[in-house]
Protein backbone atom coordinates (compact mmCIF):
# COMPACT_ATOMS: atom_id res chain seq x y z
CA UNK A 1 0.00 0.00 0.00
CA UNK A 2 1.48 3.40 -0.84
CA UNK A 3 1.69 5.35 2.02
CA UNK A 4 0.94 8.69 -0.13
CA UNK A 5 -2.60 7.70 -0.49
CA UNK A 6 -5.20 7.52 2.22
CA UNK A 7 -5.95 3.98 3.46
CA UNK A 8 -9.69 3.89 3.11
CA UNK A 9 -12.24 3.09 0.46
CA UNK A 10 -15.54 4.02 0.25
CA UNK A 11 -18.12 2.01 -0.70
CA UNK A 12 -21.43 3.37 -2.52
CA UNK A 13 -24.99 1.63 -1.79
CA UNK A 14 -28.73 2.43 -3.02
CA UNK A 15 -30.95 4.14 -1.08
CA UNK A 16 -33.78 3.01 -3.38
CA UNK A 17 -36.25 -0.02 -2.08
CA UNK A 18 -38.71 -0.45 -4.43
CA UNK A 19 -38.19 -2.28 -8.15
CA UNK A 20 -40.24 0.29 -10.37
CA UNK A 21 -43.83 -0.26 -10.83
CA UNK A 22 -43.92 -3.73 -9.90
CA UNK A 23 -43.78 -3.38 -6.32
CA UNK A 24 -41.27 -5.48 -5.24
CA UNK A 25 -38.70 -4.98 -2.77
CA UNK A 26 -35.20 -3.64 -4.05
CA UNK A 27 -31.82 -2.67 -2.70
CA UNK A 28 -28.19 -3.23 -2.84
CA UNK A 29 -27.22 -6.52 -3.53
CA UNK A 30 -25.92 -8.40 -0.83
CA UNK A 31 -23.05 -10.51 -2.70
CA UNK A 32 -21.72 -7.28 -4.43
CA UNK A 33 -20.82 -5.33 -0.96
CA UNK A 34 -19.93 -9.12 0.71
CA UNK A 35 -17.15 -10.46 -1.89
CA UNK A 36 -15.59 -7.10 -2.21
CA UNK A 37 -15.40 -6.35 1.23
CA UNK A 38 -13.64 -9.79 1.85
CA UNK A 39 -11.21 -8.62 -0.77
CA UNK A 40 -10.63 -5.27 0.60
CA UNK A 41 -10.64 -6.54 4.34
CA UNK A 42 -7.99 -9.65 3.49
CA UNK A 43 -6.05 -6.50 1.27
CA UNK A 44 -5.45 -4.25 4.64
CA UNK A 45 -7.86 -1.96 3.24
CA UNK A 46 -10.56 -0.03 5.40
CA UNK A 47 -13.89 0.54 4.14
CA UNK A 48 -16.75 3.39 4.48
CA UNK A 49 -20.06 3.64 2.90
CA UNK A 50 -22.33 6.37 2.19
CA UNK A 51 -25.52 6.52 0.25
CA UNK A 52 -27.49 8.79 -1.09
CA UNK A 53 -30.04 9.20 1.66
CA UNK A 54 -27.64 8.18 4.41
CA UNK A 55 -28.80 6.19 7.30
CA UNK A 56 -30.16 2.06 6.51
CA UNK A 57 -29.73 0.98 3.17
CA UNK A 58 -32.21 -1.80 1.89
CA UNK A 59 -30.46 -5.01 1.55
CA UNK A 60 -31.49 -7.87 -1.52
CA UNK A 61 -29.71 -11.39 -2.14
CA UNK A 62 -29.48 -12.18 1.26
CA UNK A 63 -28.41 -16.13 1.18
CA UNK A 64 -26.31 -17.68 4.08
CA UNK A 65 -25.58 -20.91 1.81
CA UNK A 66 -22.90 -17.95 0.61
CA UNK A 67 -20.45 -18.23 3.34
CA UNK A 68 -19.22 -14.68 2.84
CA UNK A 69 -22.68 -13.47 3.13
CA UNK A 70 -23.33 -15.13 6.11
CA UNK A 71 -19.70 -13.87 7.73
CA UNK A 72 -20.66 -9.94 6.94
CA UNK A 73 -24.32 -10.48 8.07
CA UNK A 74 -23.06 -12.09 11.65
CA UNK A 75 -20.39 -9.82 11.83
CA UNK A 76 -21.92 -7.00 14.10
CA UNK A 77 -19.76 -3.70 12.93
CA UNK A 78 -20.49 -4.52 9.18
CA UNK A 79 -24.21 -4.79 9.44
CA UNK A 80 -23.91 -1.56 11.50
CA UNK A 81 -22.42 0.57 8.80
CA UNK A 82 -24.95 -0.86 6.12
CA UNK A 83 -27.47 0.12 8.43
CA UNK A 84 -25.66 3.51 9.32
CA UNK A 85 -24.45 4.70 5.96
CA UNK A 86 -22.76 8.09 5.77
CA UNK A 87 -24.92 10.97 4.16
CA UNK A 88 -22.99 12.67 1.16
CA UNK A 89 -22.92 15.72 2.79
CA UNK A 90 -20.62 13.67 5.50
CA UNK A 91 -17.70 12.67 3.05
CA UNK A 92 -14.49 14.61 2.71
CA UNK A 93 -13.28 12.81 -0.37
CA UNK A 94 -9.81 13.78 0.23
CA UNK A 95 -9.85 10.87 2.72
CA UNK A 96 -10.33 7.86 0.64
CA UNK A 97 -8.03 6.25 -1.94
CA UNK A 98 -11.33 4.58 -3.92
CA UNK A 99 -14.77 4.85 -4.51
CA UNK A 100 -16.76 1.67 -5.16
CA UNK A 101 -20.50 1.60 -6.79
CA UNK A 102 -21.97 -1.90 -5.67
CA UNK A 103 -24.80 -3.01 -7.67
CA UNK A 104 -28.76 -3.97 -7.15
CA UNK A 105 -31.53 -2.70 -8.83
CA UNK A 106 -31.96 0.18 -6.24
CA UNK A 107 -29.58 2.02 -8.22
CA UNK A 108 -30.63 2.63 -11.19
CA UNK A 109 -33.29 4.99 -9.84
CA UNK A 110 -31.11 6.78 -7.39
CA UNK A 111 -27.61 7.03 -8.18
CA UNK A 112 -27.05 8.35 -12.21
CA UNK A 113 -28.88 11.75 -10.87
CA UNK A 114 -27.27 11.87 -7.74
CA UNK A 115 -24.85 15.43 -7.69
CA UNK A 116 -22.72 15.34 -4.38
CA UNK A 117 -21.87 11.21 -5.04
CA UNK A 118 -20.29 12.13 -8.71
CA UNK A 119 -18.77 14.85 -7.43
CA UNK A 120 -17.34 12.63 -4.87
CA UNK A 121 -16.49 10.44 -7.40
CA UNK A 122 -14.69 12.65 -9.64
CA UNK A 123 -12.59 14.35 -6.88
CA UNK A 124 -11.27 11.12 -5.44
CA UNK A 125 -10.17 9.83 -9.25
CA UNK A 126 -9.05 13.15 -10.10
CA UNK A 127 -6.46 12.97 -6.69
CA UNK A 128 -5.31 9.97 -8.49
CA UNK A 129 -7.82 7.49 -6.62
CA UNK A 130 -9.24 4.90 -8.23
CA UNK A 131 -12.90 3.90 -9.00
CA UNK A 132 -14.80 0.93 -9.46
CA UNK A 133 -18.34 0.10 -9.95
CA UNK A 134 -20.49 -3.86 -10.65
CA UNK A 135 -23.17 -4.73 -12.15
CA UNK A 136 -26.01 -2.18 -11.79
CA UNK A 137 -23.11 -0.10 -10.16
CA UNK A 138 -22.23 1.88 -13.43
CA UNK A 139 -25.68 3.55 -13.02
CA UNK A 140 -23.22 6.19 -10.64
CA UNK A 141 -21.24 6.51 -13.64
CA UNK A 142 -23.65 7.13 -16.42
CA UNK A 143 -23.47 10.98 -15.74
CA UNK A 144 -20.49 11.34 -13.51
CA UNK A 145 -18.04 14.39 -15.22
CA UNK A 146 -14.88 15.18 -14.40
CA UNK A 147 -13.58 18.85 -13.67
CA UNK A 148 -12.91 19.57 -17.77
CA UNK A 149 -16.73 18.79 -19.01
CA UNK A 150 -15.86 14.89 -19.99
CA UNK A 151 -17.68 12.03 -18.84
CA UNK A 152 -15.58 9.42 -16.55
CA UNK A 153 -16.09 6.79 -18.88
CA UNK A 154 -15.99 8.37 -22.16
CA UNK A 155 -13.62 6.69 -24.28
CA UNK A 156 -12.82 3.93 -21.80
CA UNK A 157 -13.71 0.18 -22.45
CA UNK A 158 -15.86 -0.67 -19.30
CA UNK A 159 -18.30 -3.54 -18.26
CA UNK A 160 -22.16 -3.70 -16.93
CA UNK A 161 -25.09 -5.29 -16.42
CA UNK A 162 -25.88 -6.40 -20.11
CA UNK A 163 -29.09 -5.50 -22.19
CA UNK A 164 -29.36 -9.31 -22.49
CA UNK A 165 -28.88 -9.72 -18.67
CA UNK A 166 -31.90 -7.22 -18.45
CA UNK A 167 -34.26 -9.23 -20.78
CA UNK A 168 -33.03 -12.51 -18.77
CA UNK A 169 -34.39 -11.45 -15.72
CA UNK A 170 -37.41 -10.16 -16.98
CA UNK A 171 -37.00 -6.09 -15.90
CA UNK A 172 -36.36 -4.39 -19.43
CA UNK A 173 -39.34 -2.32 -19.20
CA UNK A 174 -39.12 -2.24 -15.39
CA UNK A 175 -35.75 -0.27 -15.06
CA UNK A 176 -35.75 3.67 -16.08
CA UNK A 177 -32.98 3.14 -18.78
CA UNK A 178 -30.77 0.11 -19.87
CA UNK A 179 -27.31 0.70 -18.31
CA UNK A 180 -25.63 -1.12 -21.40
CA UNK A 181 -27.50 1.68 -23.77
CA UNK A 182 -26.61 4.20 -21.41
CA UNK A 183 -23.37 3.81 -20.90
CA UNK A 184 -21.94 4.28 -25.00
CA UNK A 185 -24.39 7.04 -25.19
CA UNK A 186 -21.93 8.65 -23.12
CA UNK A 187 -18.64 7.84 -25.30
CA UNK A 188 -17.74 4.27 -23.69
CA UNK A 189 -17.28 0.87 -25.08
CA UNK A 190 -19.25 -2.39 -23.53
CA UNK A 191 -17.14 -5.11 -23.28
CA UNK A 192 -19.10 -8.39 -22.28
CA UNK A 193 -19.28 -11.87 -21.31
CA UNK A 194 -22.03 -14.35 -21.78
CA UNK A 195 -25.05 -13.53 -19.52
CA UNK A 196 -23.77 -14.14 -15.80
CA UNK A 197 -20.12 -15.11 -16.69
CA UNK A 198 -17.62 -13.04 -14.81
CA UNK A 199 -16.32 -10.02 -16.82
CA UNK A 200 -14.01 -7.36 -15.39
CA UNK A 201 -12.51 -4.50 -17.26
CA UNK A 202 -9.61 -2.00 -16.07
CA UNK A 203 -9.21 0.94 -18.08
CA UNK A 204 -6.75 3.52 -16.74
CA UNK A 205 -8.42 3.97 -13.47
CA UNK A 206 -11.78 2.84 -13.60
CA UNK A 207 -12.64 -0.63 -13.10
CA UNK A 208 -16.29 -2.45 -13.75
CA UNK A 209 -17.74 -5.60 -13.66
CA UNK A 210 -20.70 -6.87 -15.47
CA UNK A 211 -22.43 -8.57 -12.76
CA UNK A 212 -22.62 -10.46 -9.42
CA UNK A 213 -19.89 -13.46 -10.64
CA UNK A 214 -17.47 -10.39 -10.94
CA UNK A 215 -17.96 -8.19 -7.81
CA UNK A 216 -14.70 -10.44 -6.41
CA UNK A 217 -12.83 -9.45 -9.50
CA UNK A 218 -13.52 -5.86 -9.73
CA UNK A 219 -12.27 -5.34 -5.73
CA UNK A 220 -9.19 -7.34 -6.87
CA UNK A 221 -8.15 -5.27 -9.54
CA UNK A 222 -8.94 -2.30 -7.29
CA UNK A 223 -6.66 -3.38 -4.91
CA UNK A 224 -3.61 -4.28 -7.67
CA UNK A 225 -4.26 -0.80 -8.82
CA UNK A 226 -3.92 0.70 -5.43
CA UNK A 227 -1.06 -1.15 -4.68
CA UNK A 228 1.24 0.24 -7.55
CA UNK A 229 3.27 3.31 -7.09
CA UNK A 230 1.72 4.71 -10.61
CA UNK A 231 -1.26 4.01 -11.79
CA UNK A 232 -1.30 6.95 -14.90
CA UNK A 233 -1.79 5.47 -18.46
CA UNK A 234 -2.75 2.08 -17.20
CA UNK A 235 -3.68 -0.02 -20.46
CA UNK A 236 -7.09 -1.52 -20.69
CA UNK A 237 -7.02 -4.81 -19.22
CA UNK A 238 -9.74 -7.63 -19.55
CA UNK A 239 -10.02 -10.27 -17.21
Amino acid sequence: MSPKRPAKILIVLTSHNLLGHTGQPTGFYLPEVSHPVDVFDRSGWMVEYVSPQGGKAPMIGIDRADPLNAAFLDHPDKMAQVENTLHPTQVNPSEYAAIFYAGGHGTMWDFPDHEALANIAAQIYEQGGVVGAVCHGPAGLVNLRLSNGDYLVAGKVVAGFTNEEEAAVGLTEVVPFLLEDRLIERGATLDKAANFQAKVVVSDRLVTGQNPASAAGVAEQMVDLLTREDTTDRQTVLV
